[in-house]
């Protein structure tokens, strides 16, 4: 497929947020003791900021940008429609959880509203992994690893974002902690996305004009003209070609970005001695995972074809 940058972008910052929300919902719900107040409006508001200015983007990408609003009527049947109205139902408990913690509020109503939001990020997620997951005509989407590649690479960016403020608060409780939470989220995210390279590129998985045609039995199928003389819309959004060497380069950048690079820019955050030392560490550490984040969700696109290409003469979909 061809990648749109408004999209790239919307995942990559929207996850953030969204994973955001989740590792601070998470904490205020379960240890609110161990957040000072500042630091958790700070961490909640940037995850709004994230959220918001992903969702903003996505509009970009839409050919009628005012007609947005009726995306929202159509959550019976389009994952589309449910991300949207998860996502803005995600801004009720935040909003909530903000509100409650600028009064000082009682720590119960606190950690319900933390509770639902940990649920509605979770939820918006999922349904923005089962836009791609729902597409049967799109093998590189339709599989089991999307759902958690984006669960994960929300998590990492959410830690890594968390660790920042972390750092510039001086805020030392969860320092070690964060940085493991950051590095376990970060491999486990790499392994999976390995995990699922090996899986598209499998040489004998996935439809074929031979299949397709159900003409396989016959021996190697071709066509015999090409359906047009140029190039369209289909040749160009949805065979989208990336070689073979790019490919690769990219994935083992992208696979540095996250897993190699924030991992030990976390560790240095963790342990370092000097206050600025430690804020540049959980800085670099967060910029290296939305970096790989945006290297692989362009990947994640470039790399997937349509199965109608394989009328266009593509031995394989």
């Amino acid at each position: 497929m061809h990648p749109a940058f408004s999209v790239i972008f919307f995942t990559v910052v929207s996850g953030a947020g969204y994973g955001l929300m989740i590792v601070v919902g998470a904490l205020l719900a379960f240890r609110p003791e161990l957040m000072g107040r500042g630091e958790a409006l700070f961490a909640l508001l940037l995850a709004g900021v994230f959220a918001a200015a992903g969702l903003l983007s996505s509009m970009l990408h839409l050919g009628q940008p005012l007609r947005a609003w009726r995306a929202f009527s159509q959550w019976r049947s389009s994952w589309l429609s449910r991300e949207g109205v998860a996502s803005l139902a995600a801004f009720a408990p935040l909003l909530a959880a903000l509100g409650l913690l600028w009064s000082g509020a009682h720590d119960t109503a606190l950690r319900a509203c933390a509770a639902l939001l940990v649920l509605l990020a979770l939820a918006t997620l999922y349904c923005t992994s089962g836009i791609y997951t729902s597409l049967k005509t799109i093998r590189a989407w339709h599989n089991g690893y999307v759902l958690p590649g984006y669960l994960l690479l929300g998590g990492v960016t959410g830690a890594a974002c968390l660790s920042v403020i972390h750092a510039l608060t001086g805020s030392a409780t969860l320092r070690l902690p964060g940085a493991v939470l950051v590095a376990v989220l970060a491999l486990a995210a790499a392994v999976l996305k390995f995990a699922y390279w090996r899986f598209v590129d499998a040489p004998h998985a996935g439809p074929t004009i031979e299949s397709a045609t159900g003409l396989g039995r016959f021996g190697a199928v071709r066509s015999v003209e090409a359906p047009h003389t140029e190039e369209n819309y289909l040749t160009n959004e949805m065979g989208f070609r990336l070689a073979r060497k790019h490919a690769r380069r990219l994935r083992a950048i992208a696979l540095c970005l996250i897993a190699v690079a924030p991992v030990l820019f976390a560790l240095f955050a963790a342990f370092g001695s000097s206050p600025s030392l430690v804020v540049l560490a959980a800085l670099a550490s967060a910029s290296c995972v939305l970096l790989g984040t945006f290297v692989e969700r362009w990947l994640f696109f470039a790399e997937a074809r349509h199965l109608v290409m394989l009328y266009y003469a593509s031995e394989r979909a």
